[in-house]
């Protein structure tokens, strides 16, 4: 089957193009370059990783509920609709929901690898264009995963949300080439990894557990390397360069909240657009969802000091401005353990169940003779 007949909705035409500006840099420069980027770029050649061996994609979902998680979380809880409907149609529910979630993060991670491949192509430094390379093979490596969940285990994908489209379309426009690290390291990973995490530590399925424990391992070591690079480059900005940058924070920012709703669901079931939009702004899990999901967000822009006086102001608006105090640093480590914990997990069981296969075998010879 086509993936195009699995689209919810129509998706439009199959190839977007979105005109770049910008020039491509070369270096002549093959110093060794900053320690700290190159030991990333290190860690990015290690742990390079093959989504077809290292997940276990045999495992079983059930459409109806992919993900297991509270039915508390769907916006339609707790409403007349969800009164109305039987199991089968909640069921239903939940899988568009999931699709839906799951099809931003596939769209994102898209824009992620072209957002990387344009880092590649666009910054001066060497030891960065290195880095760039290896998370370009992340990001291809997550669409494949998303992709393959989505067409293997739903059954189901919906076309890129409005927002996220918008917010890519700005950054890979600008011709600036500290931009796609603002827009796709800062904003929609950031934005992408909290939403992540929520799923990952309230899934009670084994697969998309799995997925995104793998996934985060590396989105870790990406939003390390866009805070190394705009630390250092933001130093060297004026407080005009600098608030222009805020200025596309703060848009960014809006255009992430307002991504979260998933209002497009609750219209396919023919909800209209203001009572769809109602019952998101009313729920009391998505409010709690949409403020964590910046808890990756803000810290990371004060980190590489983008906090003037109005980009505060826009944070106190959106209920987060508290965030920017988290630790970051200890949020990726976390990440990392998870998802190294998951694997020691799963190879031990794997060598229990072998060892146990080798003995019953050895049992099972020695009553034959």
């Amino acid at each position: 089957m086509s993936i195009r007949e699995l689209y919810v909705q129509d998706p439009g035409d199959s190839l977007w193009t979105v005109p770049a500006s910008g020039a491509a840099r070369f270096t002549w420069e093959y110093d060794d370059g900053r320690d700290r980027l190159l030991a990333l770029y290190q860690k990015g050649k290690d742990k390079q990783w093959d989504a077809t061996t290292r997940i276990d994609w045999d495992l079983e979902v059930d459409p109806r509920d992919p993900l297991g998680t509270p039915d508390e979380s769907l916006a339609l809880y707790g409403t007349k609709y969800w009164d109305r409907m039987t199991e089968k149609d909640r069921g239903d529910l939940r899988q568009h929901f999931s699709a839906w979630q799951f099809s931003q993060f596939l769209h994102g991670e898209q824009g992620a690898m072209v957002c990387a491949a344009r880092i590649v192509e666009s910054v001066p430094d060497l030891d960065a264009k290195f880095y760039s390379a290896t998370q370009t093979m992340d990001e291809a490596r997550h669409a494949e995963i998303y992709g393959r969940f989505l067409k293997d285990k739903i059954g189901m994908l919906y076309p890129v949300n409005d927002n996220l489209k918008a917010l890519l379309d700005d950054t890979l426009a600008d011709s600036r080439w500290d931009m796609p690290y603002l827009g796709m390291q800062v904003l929609i990973e950031g934005l992408a990894l909290a939403a992540f995490g929520m799923i990952r530590d309230t899934t009670t399925k084994p697969l998309p557990k799995q997925i995104l424990a793998y996934v985060m391992q590396d989105e870790a070591r990406h939003v390390a390397f866009g805070r190394m690079a705009l630390r250092d480059y933001y130093r060297q900005l004026t407080d005009a360069e600098l608030r222009e940058r805020e200025e596309f924070v703060i848009e960014g920012c809006y255009l992430m909240r307002d991504r979260l709703r998933g209002t497009e669901v609750l219209e396919n079931y023919g909800i209209p657009v203001e009572e769809a939009a109602e019952f998101t702004e009313r729920s009391e899990f998505l409010q709690l969802f949409r403020k964590l999901l910046f808890s990756r967000i803000v810290p990371c822009v004060k980190d590489i000091g983008l906090w003037g006086e109005r980009l505060q102001r826009a944070y106190v608006d959106l209920g987060v401005l508290e965030l920017g105090d988290a630790n970051l640093d200890l949020l990726m480590a976390q990440d990392e353990e998870l998802a190294e914990h998951l694997d020691a997990e799963r190879f031990a069981a794997e060598e229990a169940a072998r060892t146990a296969e080798v003995a019953d075998a050895i049992a099972r010879g020695a009553a034959d003779d």
